[in-house]
């Protein structure tokens, strides 16, 4: 039995909800369970140094912990003059993320910077940045549009993530943080809406995980993604 009395292929309670940053050109506070994320884009006039002169855009993504997300009090990595491996890590996953769905020509030479600022942290808090960011990006995007900055498609695909893992000796969906804790396995699968697969992590934090559990977590996570995806679109409707 979970510790949440989920089913093994069930969500946590997830919610998307779009506007909640009245200055970023996009934004959305995305819950999964007790985590939450606030996720905000902002359109800069600027590209990095190494683009310039392709005629194409870049979209990048920064990640990080308020204080008080977890039960303790965490030091601001601000104060300690640099980030740890674990935040820069997961930044950039959240930019490979993003722009595996994003046609960057047609952004002309701009950069959205999206952020992802973890208010509370019960597990899963990368997965949930990057489902809230791509909503955020939409938005983002249906901004410069109104104001006829783009006019070609630049989002290809929905992207959602989602974490899976073996508790308990079975495989389940969706990790809050005593599973995650306690896990034989845990896994994250980053996934678009047509089903590609942009990225997974994968690690065994005892026994070595089967080949047949393997699929057996994958075929977990493309159920939750598909939720997932069906929550976005219910929220940009």
């Amino acid at each position: 039995m979970r510790p949440s009395k989920r089913a093994a292929d069930e969500l946590r309670a997830v919610t998307l909800e779009r506007g909640v940053s009245k200055h970023a050109e996009g934004s959305c506070l995305v819950k999964f369970g007790d985590t939450h994320v606030l996720c905000t884009a902002s359109l800069e006039e600027r590209i990095p140094p190494w683009l310039r002169g392709q005629n194409r855009g870049w979209v990048t993504a920064e990640y990080g912990m308020l204080p008080r997300a977890t039960g303790d009090r965490m030091r601001r990595e601000a104060s300690a003059g640099k980030q740890s491996g674990r935040t820069q890590e997961i930044q950039r996953l959240i930019g490979r993320s993003l722009r595996a769905v994003v046609d960057l020509p047609s952004l002309g030479e701009r950069q959205i910077s999206v952020d992802c600022d973890v208010l509370q942290a019960d597990g899963g808090t990368r997965t949930a940045a990057i489902t809230g960011a791509w909503v955020a990006l939409k938005d983002c995007v249906e901004w410069m549009r109104a104001r006829e900055m783009v006019s070609a498609p630049v989002l290809k695909d929905h992207i959602a993530a989602i974490s899976c893992g073996i508790y308990g000796g079975k495989p389940v969906l969706d990790l809050d943080y005593l599973e995650d804790s306690d896990a034989d396995t845990d896994a994250n699968f980053v996934m678009t809406g047509s089903g590609g697969i942009v990225e997974i992590q994968g690690t065994a934090e005892g026994t070595p995980f089967s080949e047949e559990e393997f699929t057996q977590l994958l075929a977990l996570a493309k159920k939750g993604i598909g939720q997932l995806v069906d929550f976005q679109k219910m929220a940009i409707s």
